[in-house]
């Protein structure tokens, strides 16, 4: 790999080390003269693929953007008012500009380190806080992935969660009015647990037998809007838990779940500014009654305070994270759709109570208008009260009508031959009013009456009064309290974040380009064929390339995050297993160091979870495979293995783990999170992969968005494919199970995988693979005799990451991993990943986009750090008081006159001397998660608490 330093290729601009005295120097200090030689040793013989990836050769930003414009002009944008969970909407441009287009917040991590994420946890804090007024209950998550999958979460969480011993293995009965992707993403996800699913229309009362659970819809997929308290509390005397789906923006006109009496609120937070994406991403939100916290799946942001007393935000309950509760994991949901939340909660902050309630209104008015109209007209309307969507019965010409409506540019949703459903949404004028009365031959009334919400279901109670959400009514004051909380955090924007298995790299601004363009953004996801060219192709286009670099048969870009790709591919299995009789292979084998997600999903897919050991050197224990599967040989029914492993190594055994999983008639599952260290060298598909997940969050460039967006394609072998996800909308019981609400899942961050794919061509995105390992190998070279790297594989080589072993520095000096991911924030990094695989360790990866110069500024960071380490071991300070466990050190705590610690303030603030011209300041100090366990506090506190 010779490069020019004078090129000016994307490949170029992507890899950070492309100098070639760059890549001499790196090479030198490994131990190899040249990337080849080094790939070559790294990664085993037997796996590499024979040929070069046969991809379109790299295309110029300015041939990728046009080629986007193409496919972009073949889809046609309408007024959308086909509902079913889906609404247009107006993203604020300042919103639109300064978030959801901004590194600053598309770039940033998870916010697992809360000292450098404080921005983005005070706006999740807002969308909690928003969701828990307008829901009425107390406590609520920071987003789950869409409506459909939250619902069916919910379902879970009830089966969980509900105590009472004659309905607890009762059956769980969904409204009628549910949405139909709803109630096909819970029946699949029933049958593979084996709880039964009743479908009724709970106006009429609940069925007769036990009920474990109760979902209803507020308002319905048909519109109706009814008193739900009754049906609630007759579910309650028998036993049940109740769950209602509700649309957030009704609720500022309707009583919302929690005064009701719901156990528990889902849904959508899209239409608070969100745009179509053609069907996600989109945040979905969930909320409880207290007592049902510690069940609830996702991620939950409470208040907890500093070293100095200073209240701050951090992740909490963060126990139920799945890379440590694995099989015994309330749920698999590893991402979240942070991102979205934080859009819609800034949505919120943008119009406050007032604004919305005028939204919701005009809709509401809108939507009146049009069914006074149509039934004046002799139009028959299903339902005297609603809050958008109205729905009419035609006889015969529902088809006809929705042609009619699609030929003036709107479109409308057929429900079946006789009936057709209008949806109105904040987008909606007087103008598209008449035009859908026109479509029925009818007029719009001038005044028009009727069709009031019952005053049984009116909202009284107020909403949203925290000061936030009744102070940033100004364009300049909503930016600069954007601009406010971004300054309190570390993204990629501004520090490379060594995060290991998380691939933190470039998310190059001409991958973004697209996302936000018209012809993308504002697709309904049930859009007719005819309107979708465009999108249908790219997708096409992007399975096709995902299926070459990974030597599969085919790829669903279905699944909306790592975990749901998981549960697809093991949902294949499973849906194989049945088709061949064999019901009883239901034993997934998992290593101890899997991820966390992988024992979760095997669950959720109804498979039993069998361990299996880790050797001394990081391997699967050999011994140990094959006693359990010759113990479960009749039951096996796949394992799920990570490759290259999760300690950071190309395990070359890899080929006889699958053999021997093939010969007892399971399948193999290669978990696809490190992809980035295979693409261009090796294919899972070709090397004893049956299926797999990919995470485009990760190898292919969509950014993390400080927890989500997130797509995790599912690749299989020809013999899964019949068994990949289905369209939830027209599902019908025993064909492919779907996993995501939408056909196409989060299709609109699909353009940025895209675009990489295409700009980095077959050749550059092997490149980048062998510039990934030649930068994580120079870490380990550098920092191993500081930090002994835990395991390495042929040559002493790791993959595209290392882990740092801490174990016996804490043992001598008493000094933590934490303590040193702590102190890395002041020289203004973010942690590598922090106690996973293996407690006691860092594992660190770079990523082929960080520059030589960044490298070793955190190398230098690291090795200054176990500098201090050694003035522990020396004697000059405490560990108690010293500079790694005081960290981090904010700019109050350096600058006070009470400062009276054994090291010095520059030692504190510059540990090394360019910090002084370039120095981030963590906004708090190191935070107290227990006691934020402790008490819990996770909706908005005072305003004043954080500036006094």
């Amino acid at each position: 790999m010779t490069v020019s330093s004078a090129s000016t290729t994307f490949v170029d601009r992507h890899i950070g080390a492309r100098r070639q005295a760059d890549i001499e120097t790196m090479l030198k200090s490994v131990g190899y003269d040249s990337v080849d030689s080094l790939v070559d040793t790294a990664v085993p013989n037997d796996i590499r693929q024979d040929v070069a990836l046969t991809l379109q050769a790299a295309l110029s930003e300015v041939e990728v953007l046009a080629e986007l414009r193409k496919l972009a002009s073949k889809n046609k944008t309408a007024v959308q008012m086909i509902g079913q969970g889906y609404y247009d909407t107006i993203t604020p441009p300042v919103i639109r500009r300064n978030i959801l287009e901004s590194p600053a917040w598309y770039t940033a991590y998870t916010p697992y380190q809360p000292e450098i994420s404080q921005g983005r946890l005070e706006a999740l804090l807002n969308f909690q806080t928003m969701v828990q007024d307008l829901v009425g209950l107390p406590i609520a998550n920071a987003s789950l992935l869409d409506e459909a999958t939250a619902v069916a979460e919910a379902v879970l969480m009830m089966r969980r969660a509900n105590k009472n011993k004659a309905a607890q293995d009762g059956k769980t009965v969904l409204d009628a009015d549910c949405l139909p992707q709803t109630i096909a993403i819970v029946k699949g996800r029933a049958e593979a647990l084996g709880f039964e699913v009743e479908v009724a229309d709970l106006s009429l009362g609940l069925p007769e037998g036990a009920i474990n659970g109760v979902v209803l819809q507020q308002p319905g997929v048909s519109g109706r809007v009814f008193d739900h308290s009754a049906v609630i509390a007759s579910a309650k005397e028998r036993g049940a838990l109740v769950t209602v789906a509700a649309d957030l923006l009704s609720l500022t006109l309707i009583t919302p779940p929690g005064e009701q009496g719901a156990d528990i609120a889902v849904g959508s937070a899209q239409r608070l500014g969100v745009p179509l994406f053609f069907g996600g991403p989109h945040a979905a939100y969930m909320a409880v009654q207290k007592g049902l916290e510690r069940s609830m799946p996702g991620r939950l942001v409470g208040v907890s305070k500093d070293d100095a007393g200073v209240p701050a935000y951090r992740l909490a309950l963060q126990t139920r994270e799945q890379h440590i509760r694995r099989e015994k994991a309330t749920s698999n949901i590893c991402t979240a759709q942070a991102l979205l939340a934080i859009v819609a909660s800034m949505y919120a902050v943008y119009h406050g109570p007032e604004g919305l309630k005028a939204i919701a209104e005009t809709a509401n008015g809108h939507a009146r208008t049009l069914a006074a109209s149509l039934k004046a007209a002799g139009v028959e309307v299903l339902h005297d009260s609603f809050f958008d969507t109205v729905t009419v019965r035609v006889p015969g010409k529902a088809a006809e009508i929705v042609a009619a409506a699609e030929a003036k540019g709107i479109n409308l949703r057929g429900v079946d031959a006789d009936t057709v459903g209008i949806s109105v949404d904040e987008t909606t004028t007087a103008a598209v009013v008449a035009d859908v009365a026109s479509v029925f031959g009818a007029a719009v009334l001038e005044s028009a009456e009727g069709f009031a919400l019952e005053a049984s279901v009116e909202r009284t109670s107020g909403f949203m009064q925290h000061p936030v959400f009744n102070t940033h009514r100004s364009e300049t004051q909503l930016l600069r309290y954007i601009r406010k909380l971004s300054d309190r955090d570390l993204a990629l924007d501004r520090t490379m974040i060594p995060l290991g298995s998380c691939t933190m790299k470039l998310n190059a601004t001409a991958e973004m380009e697209a996302i936000s363009w018209p012809e993308f953004a504002s697709i309904h996801p049930f859009a007719p064929d005819s309107q979708t060219e465009g999108w249908r192709e790219l997708i096409t286009d992007l399975e096709a390339q995902l299926t070459e670099i990974t030597g599969y048969d085919q790829v669903s870009i279905q699944p909306n995050a790592g975990s749901q790709g998981e549960l697809a591919g093991l949902l294949a299995i499973r849906g194989y297993h049945l088709s061949n009789g064999d019901d009883q292979r239901n034993v997934c084998l998992i290593p101890a160091s899997a991820h966390g997600t992988n024992a979760a999903s095997a669950v959720l897919a109804g498979m039993k979870v069998v361990v299996v050991a880790t050797a001394p050197d990081g391997t699967i224990d050999h011994v140990d495979l094959k006693a359990k599967i010759e113990t479960h040989r009749d039951a096996l029914s796949a394992i799920m293995i990570t490759y290259p492993s999760t300690h950071g190594v190309y395990d070359a055994d890899v080929r006889e783990v699958c053999d021997a999983i093939h010969e007892a008639g399971g399948q193999v599952y290669i978990d696809g999170a490190n992809l980035n260290a295979l693409v261009g060298l090796a294919q899972p598909g070709k090397f004893g992969g049956d299926v797999s997940h990919l995470n485009l969050h990760k190898t292919f460039c969509i950014p993390h968005g400080g927890g989500g967006p997130g797509v995790g394609p599912v690749a299989a072998k020809a013999h899964l494919a019949p068994f990949m996800p289905g369209d939830a909308a027209s599902w019908t019981e025993g064909n492919d199970v779907p996993i995501s609400a939408s056909r196409f899942g989060s299709a609109g961050v699909l353009p940025i995988s895209w675009a990489y794919v295409k700009l980095m061509g077959g050749q550059g995105l092997t490149e980048a693979t062998k510039s990934a390992l030649l930068a994580a190998n120079y870490i380990a070279s550098r920092l191993n005799d500081h930090f002994p790297v835990l395991y390495t594989g042929e040559g002493g080589l790791v993959a595209h990451e290392c882990i740092l072993d801490l174990r016996e520095l804490t043992a001598k000096t008493g000094v933590t991993a934490e303590d040193v991911a702590k102190r890395l924030i002041d020289f203004g990094f973010h942690a590598p990943t922090l106690a996973f695989p293996v407690a006691g360790t860092l594992m660190v990866e770079p990523t082929e986009s960080e520059d030589l110069v960044e490298i070793d500024r955190f190398i230098e960071a690291m090795i200054t750090i176990r500098k201090e380490i050694d003035q522990v071991a020396n004697g000059d300070f405490s560990v108690q008081d010293s500079p790694l466990r005081r960290a981090p050190h904010t700019a109050a705590a350096v600058v006070s006159s009470d400062w009276d610690r054994a090291y010095p303030r520059e030692q504190a603030a510059f540990p090394v001397h360019h910090l002084k011209q370039d120095k981030y300041f963590p906004p708090v100090g190191r935070i107290d998660g227990a006691a934020g366990d402790r008490n819990l506090v996770c909706s908005c506190p005072p305003i004043e608490d954080f500036e006094n």
